[in-house]
């Protein structure tokens, strides 16, 4: 019952990055573009916490762990560079 419960999450995981791919590329402007980025990482650190616990390995967990650090601390750098025109003050 596990095992179908997550191959249907990492079908639905996988055509929610898709979609984000699609907004990202065609997105009306550049906050859309941006917010798209953010919710593909989001995407990405289910997707691979799912596949941690479908092949039961503890590794994936902490690659979900570092990809949430760089998506968070990216997010923040582009919109300050979005907000201000420069990163570092």
């Amino acid at each position: 019952m596990l095992d179908i419960a997550l191959k249907i999450s990492l079908t639905l995981v996988m055509i929610a990055l898709v979609l984000n791919a699609y907004r990202l590329t065609v997105g009306p402007g550049l906050p859309d573009r941006i917010l798209a980025l953010d919710t593909m990482y989001v995407n990405s650190i289910a997707l691979i916490v799912l596949l941690g616990l479908w092949l039961g390995t503890k590794t994936y967990f902490e690659a979900a762990l570092l990809i949430a650090m760089l998506g968070f601390i990216s997010t923040v750098a582009v919109c300050k560079y979005l907000l201000r025109g420069d990163i570092i003050e």
